[in-house]
């Protein structure tokens, strides 16, 4: 059974800083490229980081670019994604993304707020 499971999330002050994690079951992972992608209420799902299977480059939206980093531990099969300086901008639901040319997996994603 695949699962991706999201952590991390969470009520932060702008300026402050989170880490997501991403625990992935059931493939395998390593064969996968991983993105996070995040939706707020009233707006589009925007793709936030990605990071092919294999060596590769990263990929930021312009908006969090210097900000967030993503990188993954194939050893432990998790994605993360580091977010500094957080703005209220910032806030919505994030979500983790295995792909891969065949198949597209999905978790139930993690709250992150950015509020004073």
């Amino acid at each position: 059974q695949v699962r991706l499971v999201e952590s991390g999330g969470g009520l932060v002050q702008p300026g402050g800083s989170l880490r997501l994690s991403c625990a992935a079951s059931g493939f395998t992972f390593s064969s996968y490229g991983m993105k996070w992608y995040r939706q707020a209420p009233g707006k589009e799902r925007e793709l936030v980081a990605g990071m092919p299977s294999a060596g590769g480059s990263t990929r930021y939206a312009d908006s969090v670019k210097g900000r967030f980093t993503i990188s993954r531990d194939d050893a432990k099969n998790t994605v993360y994604l580091q977010m500094n300086n957080l703005k209220p901008e910032d806030t919505a639901v994030y979500h983790c993304n295995a792909w891969n040319l065949q198949y597209n997996y999905w978790g139930q994603g993690t709250q992150v707020t950015v509020s004073s």
